[in-house]
C-alpha cells in the first residue's frame, strides 16, 4: 500500500502536472470504485483543479466549485499519467481522469478491487475521511509521546493506527522500528523516555529520508515505481536476507494478510517473535534464538525455514 512517502511524491508530481488544468471528466472502467451517487459524478467535469493533498493515505483533487475527488490507493492501487485520451488497461484499470494536455489512470493489481473513488461537496464531507491521526513530519515530540501512550498497543500497531498517526503503514513502521532498534511487538506502555525519543525521531528520520530518496527518483516526471518493497529498505520485505546493520538474517511475523519483519539481533535482543496461533502449533518446534533459527535453517531442525 502506498504510504506517506510515496503519497506526498504522488502529490507533488500531481500538483506540478495537474494543478490549474481542467478536468474535462472521468471515464469508468469499473463500476466499483466509485462509491458514492451524491453528487453525481458528472458535476466533477469542466472544473479546474485547485490543488491537490493527503489526508492520511489518501489523495484529495480539490476542484472549483467547492467539489473534492477522494482517490483511496488501498494495497494495490496506483496513478499513472498518460498521453491525453489514453484507453483504460484491460484487467488492471478502474478509470481514467482526463484534461487536455494528458490522462491521469487509476489502476489496480489482482483481482481484489479495493481501491476507492469518492466525490464529495464541501470541506465539511471530508471529515469522514479524516481518521484524526497525527501528522508524523509535523508533530513535536510531546505530541508524539501523547498519542502514543493514549492506548497501551504493540508498536507496530499503534504506528500503524491510521487514528493515532497518519500515512504510515506496514512498510514504513517496519522501517522505523528497525531505526529506533525496538520490538515491533513491544507494548507502547513498557517504553521508556529515551526509547520514546529513539522511535520519534527514528519515524521522523526515517520518513524525510525516504521522501528525499523518492524525490530524486522521480525528478520532474511522475513516479513510476511505487511499491512496498524497495531497494536499500533495511527489513521490510527482506526476509532471510542479512541486516545491513549486523548482517543477521532479518526474521518476519506474518498476521493477517501481513506481515512483520525485524532483526532479531538489532531488535529483541536475539529473541525470535512468533504469532500466538503458529506457536501454540508448532510448539516446541518454534525456535527461540537467532542462534537455533539458524541451525534449523541448515537442516538440523524439524522447522522449514519458509514457515517462520
Amino acid at each position: 500500500m502506498p504510504e506517506l512517502p510515496d503519497l506526498t511524491i504522488y502529490v507533488e508530481a500531481l500538483r506540478r502536472f495537474a494543478v490549474g488544468r481542467r478536468l474535462e471528466r472521468i471515464r469508468l472502467a469499473s463500476p466499483f470504485v466509485l462509491r458514492t451517487a451524491d453528487p453525481p459524478l458528472s458535476e466533477s467535469h469542466g472544473k479546474t483543479l485547485g490543488e491537490v493533498r493527503r489526508i492520511g493515505k489518501r489523495i484529495i483533487f480539490i476542484l472549483e466549485g467547492d467539489f473534492f475527488l477522494v482517490v483511496h490507493l488501498m494495497i494495490a492501487g496506483r496513478l499513472r499519467w498518460k498521453e491525453a485520451g489514453a484507453k483504460i488497461p484491460g484487467r488492471v484499470g478502474l478509470a481514467a481522469f482526463d484534461f487536455p494536455h494528458g490522462t491521469l489512470l487509476l489502476t489496480e493489481a489482482g483481482t481484489k478491487r479495493r481501491a476507492s473513488l469518492h466525490l464529495a461537496r464541501g470541506e465539511s464531507a471530508l471529515k469522514e475521511f479524516d481518521h484524526g491521526g497525527l501528522e508524523p513530519l509535523r508533530a513535536d515530540f510531546r505530541a508524539f509521546q501523547e498519542v502514543l501512550t493514549r492506548e497501551n498497543h504493540t508498536l507496530k500497531r499503534a504506528l500503524t493506527d491510521p487514528r493515532l498517526f497518519s500515512g504510515i503503514g506496514n512498510a514504513y513502521s517496519d522501517e522505523i522500528l528497525h531505526r529506533a532498534r525496538l520490538s515491533p511487538v513491544m507494548l507502547t506502555g513498557k517504553l521508556d523516555e529515551g526509547e520514546m525519543k529513539r522511535l520519534f525521531q527514528a519515524m521522523r528520520d526515517t520518513l524525510a529520508e525516504w521522501i528525499t530518496r523518492l524525490r530524486a527518483e522521480t525528478g520532474e516526471g511522475f513516479p513510476e515505481n511505487v511499491t512496498a518493497f524497495r531497494e536499500g529498505m533495511a527489513v521490510h520485505g527482506r526476509y532471510g536476507k542479512p541486516c545491513p546493520v549486523c548482517r543477521s538474517p532479518v526474521q518476519r511475523i506474518v498476521h493477517a494478510e501481513n506481515e512483520s519483519n525485524y532483526c532479531a539481533t538489532c531488535q529483541t535482543g536475539g529473541r525470535l517473535l512468533a504469532d500466538r496461533a503458529l506457536s501454540r502449533l508448532l510448539k516446541s518446534d518454534w525456535p527461540k534464538t537467532i542462534e537455533e533459527w539458524e541451525e534449523q535453517r541448515r537442516g538440523r531442525g524439524r522447522l522449514h525455514p519458509r514457515r517462520l
